[in-house]
């Protein structure tokens, strides 16, 4: 109780939902950690833009710390980052990865390079009951990108509710999205002051990964 904790945020779902996760334990956000690919100018993974970031993150009341990398050096910079972390007064790294055992361990293996705790709050819950408890907690998440070998493309710009989740369990798919399935931008939520606004970009086609990418904030 009452430690403080920098957090690996994506703006995904499950990064946002460790931190509500932390927060209701009685942790404080030190900073919220982002790895950014300074070549293509947007987070890894989740293809945010730095604007969109800082507004949401500005929203939760924590400083966004971003790590600007190229793959060559991401795992160096992380470690850098989370040192950091530690000598400005963070106890954990709080990481929204749920039961993937290579992800966790990896996480794991740059704390414990930092000397800092790694937490995961979503660890080992079954994927109904954490996405109950997100849609519940009344957070707002998009759906930006989708592997449609995996479900369909007319998921993108919907919100995660009740039906868009049971319309991904109908096609057989991870309805937490932990195998790539899908990634989600969260712009309003518990933790959030203010929803964030924003407009999406056209759609963009990378062989079956399709994205409506976040483009920019709405004026």
């Amino acid at each position: 109780m009452g430690k403080k904790f920098v957090a690996s945020y994506s703006g995904g779902k499950d990064g946002a939902f460790a931190i509500y996760k932390a927060m209701t334990q009685g942790m404080a956000p030190l900073a919220l950690i982002t790895t950014y690919n300074k070549d293509l100018d947007r987070s890894w993974f989740h293809g945010i833009p730095e604007a969109v970031l800082k507004e949401a993150a500005d929203s939760i009341g924590a400083p966004l710390w971003l790590i600007r990398t190229d793959g060559a050096g991401y795992e160096e910079n992380l470690e850098k980052s989370l040192r950091l972390a530690k000598e400005s007064g963070a106890d954990v790294c709080v990481f929204g990865d749920i039961d993937i055992e290579e992800h966790i361990s990896w996480c794991t293996g740059r704390c414990v390079s930092a000397g800092i705790e790694a937490m995961f709050p979503l660890y080992g819950r079954s994927r109904e009951a954490i996405v109950d408890d997100f849609i519940g907690s009344g957070f707002i998440a998009y759906f930006t990108i989708v592997d449609t070998n995996k479900i369909n493309a007319d998921l993108l710009g919907k919100v995660i509710t009740v039906e868009t989740v049971r319309d991904i369990r109908a096609q057989g798919a991870d309805i937490c999205g932990e195998n790539g399935e899908y990634h989600t931008f969260v712009a309003d939520g518990p933790i959030f002051k203010k929803p964030v606004e924003f407009k999406f970009g056209e759609r963009v086609c990378d062989n079956s990964r399709v994205m409506l990418p976040v483009k920019e904030l709405l004026k």
